[in-house]
């Protein structure tokens, strides 16, 4: 089985090429592909329209993207979608998703939709000991009694507990936190119930 893999943006790439190849053994190019979009978006009201050119983010795009790969992959290929809650409802979000799936005229077989609660950085501080081998300085006492995937700001908790001010962060340290901490996350028995959920579906697709 061959995984596309939809994401936000390249902050999240290397988080999840790093699960795929370790804790699944695939190789980037030959078992997956990674494609980054331009932040979030939004559903398109019409899931059937063509997608305005200046709106390419992930969920402007979705609908365009599946009912494509919905004409183009075959039996042998799996479209796994990962995009935050950011402040909505877990699962009125993945109802959303999953309606605007069933409205498609064409559309790929394999379809996972796996949502980070509240965002993938929600990931690393329900794991404060990855974080603390990533960041051996990091004041973990910031982030030990947070409840996982709770809605706290969860970028933004982690860059104080990693020594950064949240309103000079960027991009380009989301990258480094994703890079450097998700090495030593727990990948089989993951802090946070979303983590856990993308792994265990990715189990499903896989067989494994």
């Amino acid at each position: 089985m061959f995984l596309e893999v939809l994401v936000e943006g390249g902050a999240d790439v290397p988080t999840i090429k790093w699960i795929l190849e370790n804790r699944f053994a695939l190789l980037d190019g030959i078992d997956f592909r990674i494609h980054p979009h331009r932040g979030k978006g939004n559903l398109p009201g019409n899931p059937l329209a063509v997608p305005e050119l200046r709106h390419r983010g992930l969920l402007d795009q979705l609908p365009a993207k599946l009912r494509g790969y919905g004409k183009s992959l075959g039996a042998d290929y799996c479209v796994v979608v990962v995009v935050d809650s950011d402040e909505e409802d877990c699962k009125e979000l993945k109802q959303r998703l999953l309606a605007m799936y069933e409205a498609l005229p064409s559309r790929p077989k394999c379809v996972l939709f796996r949502i980070a609660v509240e965002e993938t950085e929600s990931w690393f501080i329900a794991d404060p000991q990855a974080v603390r081998e990533a960041y051996p300085t990091a004041r973990i006492a910031k982030i030990a009694n947070i409840p996982a995937d709770s809605v706290v700001g969860a970028w933004e908790k982690l860059a104080e507990c990693v020594g950064k001010k949240p309103d000079e962060c960027d991009g380009s340290d989301k990258h480094e936190w994703g890079e450097r901490i998700t090495p030593h996350l727990d990948l089989i028995e993951p802090g946070s119930p979303s983590l856990k959920a993308l792994i265990t579906g990715i189990e499903g697709i896989l067989g494994s």
